[in-house]
């Protein structure tokens, strides 16, 4: 049986979403994450269905896709078919086909994980670098020590609008409203997820979501922001302690980031609350 391209429905998006969680270890590479399918979820089950891309052989799948957006695909492989030609020619040959079925037509970038086969595949057909992302990664072996100058808030529906107001001032982002988050918060994904929010005094600065793929597998964090009006105060690294030690306390045995490489500010407030950077990768793109 040869290899499926097929676009899931909204009552297989827990089934995926947890399947591709079992994918992620200390070992495999970063890449599309359980966190970044929920984070998405804001659109809804049967949108964020629609907007994946399932790969499937002998009924077993062996990776998947999130179109974010028109124009990027965000892969995920499964690690026994990371480097499976027969799986990389699939997928390659799916991606560049201008039929719209896993991607439309027109300059469109896709972002794989390092090491994986299919990076060669779509080289071959004429792909090249896009934007390259930093990724950088934090052992929860040992206990995360959290500074004290942020009060930290778990959210949920009672103080859900004030990690609405910090997300849509952090990012520009005014279309973020309470019901985006509520929608978040029902999606299969962040059942193993916990979103917090800093505050000084009453006044939210700094707010963060992190998501498990389970017990001794790595989290993410996606995203982290600062309220403008209190950016410069470190409260940027201490909502991302925070954030580790949430992750730590559910089992995770690593906390992971992918930032943009120019977005050096992110990479450097990181870099101040332990993450290491361990890899830079470039997505690749359809000229």
């Amino acid at each position: 049986m040869g290899i499926l391209l097929t676009i899931p429905s909204g009552d297989e998006l827990a089934a995926i979403t947890r399947e591709v969680g079992e994918w992620h270890t200390d070992s495999t590479p970063f890449q599309l994450h359980p966190g970044d399918i929920g984070w998405f979820g804001w659109r809804g089950d049967e949108v964020t269905a629609a907007s994946l891309r399932t790969w499937w052989r002998d009924g077993r799948l062996v990776a998947a896709g999130l179109l974010d957006g028109p124009g990027l695909l965000r892969l995920a492989v499964a690690p026994v078919a990371m480097t499976d030609p027969d799986v990389a020619d699939a997928i390659a040959r799916d991606i560049t086909h201008e039929d719209g079925g896993a991607l439309p037509a027109g300059e469109c970038d896709v972002e794989a994980p390092a090491g994986a086969m299919v990076r060669g595949a779509l080289v071959a057909r004429g792909w090249v670098s896009g934007d390259e992302w930093t990724h950088l990664r934090l052992d929860l072996s040992r206990p995360i020590s959290v500074p004290t100058d942020l009060r930290v808030e778990v959210v949920d529906q009672r103080n859900a609008h004030v990690r609405t107001d910090v997300h849509r001032a952090a990012f520009d982002s005014g279309a973020f409203k309470d019901e985006r988050w509520h929608s978040v918060a029902a999606t299969p994904a962040y059942r193993r997820a916990r979103c917090l929010v800093g505050l000084v005094g009453e006044v939210p600065a700094a707010a963060i979501t992190v998501w498990s793929a389970g017990k001794g597998r790595p989290g993410i964090i996606e995203p982290m922001g600062v309220h403008p009006a209190h950016r410069g105060h470190g409260h940027g690294v201490a909502i991302t302690l925070a954030g580790a030690a949430a992750l730590r306390e559910m089992g995770c045995s690593s906390a992971r980031v992918g930032t943009p490489s120019t977005n050096t500010a992110a990479v450097a407030t990181y870099v101040a609350a332990g993450f290491e950077a361990w890899a830079t990768v470039d997505d690749l793109r359809r000229a």
